[in-house]
């Protein structure tokens, strides 16, 4: 029998380190089922992930990190999953935390952000990612009205409210970070962010490398001036939940 809640992991060429994440996850025995979706990977990913006992979803091309959770929420809606929990593939997120993101939807948070720097114990980064993550910290806590401490977190937990408001054809394709936690606030959403372990991750290429991180800071500052005039197009006229009911 499904459960209520789903584990949503983008991947994309993490053959080596998703099996080991899917299969850290299950030994928890935790109430939720896990869908793996495979970025148009190259490698072996979606088959270690299957094997691992995970439901797979695979893109015939890679289409962006931001896609491939769009594709996650999707599937949930579908299904009727009515908490979404997302986590990294490559072995940074703790699968332990997870029960840290399920007490804060169960205290009645829309949107529970796990945070890396509240217990004091960040992984180690580069100068750059430190220095981007400060400042849409101070950003985001500035619109939202509350502390933000890790904005580019993808260790997140989504209500069934915060579900169906992701799920738009105006989701970012590449890099949801601050711009979607701001657009939650805008919504009325309630946000809360946890402590949680994190890790280097164990191999692979992070998404926020050389000139990549150039472009994530003008594209997400590109996205937030235009946030407070940005308008739902003609093609979203329709009611998205009903469209995936």
């Amino acid at each position: 029998m499904p459960h209520s809640t789903v584990l949503v992991i983008p991947a994309y060429r993490e053959a080596g380190r998703v099996g080991d994440v899917v299969r850290e996850v299950r030994r928890l025995g935790l109430p939720l089922d896990v869908l793996v979706v495979d970025d148009g990977s190259p490698d072996a990913t979606a088959v270690e992930a299957r094997a691992a006992g995970a439901r797979v979803i695979s893109h015939p091309y890679n289409l962006g990190y931001g896609s491939a959770l769009h594709t996650g929420y999707c599937h949930a809606l579908r299904e009727g999953y009515t908490r979404v929990l997302q986590m990294d593939a490559d072995g940074q997120h703790e699968a332990a935390m997870l029960a840290q993101l399920l007490a804060g939807l169960d205290a009645g948070a829309d949107v529970v952000l796990g945070s890396r720097y509240l217990d004091g114990a960040p992984p180690p980064s580069s100068f750059a990612r430190r220095v981007g993550t400060r400042l849409f910290a101070a950003i985001a806590t500035a619109w939202i009205g509350q502390r933000i401490t890790d904005p580019t977190s993808g260790f997140q937990g989504l209500s069934r409210r915060a579900l169906e408001a992701v799920v738009d054809d105006g989701f970012p394709e590449d890099y949801p970070d601050t711009d979607v936690l701001v657009e939650h606030h805008r919504r009325g959403l309630k946000l809360r962010e946890v402590p949680v372990r994190m890790h280097a991750r164990k191999g692979g290429l992070s998404m926020h490398r050389g000139a990549r991180i150039a472009y994530y800071g003008y594209k997400m500052f590109l996205s937030l001036l235009l946030l407070p005039i940005r308008r739902r197009t003609p093609l979203r006229v329709h009611d998205t939940v009903a469209r995936l009911s």
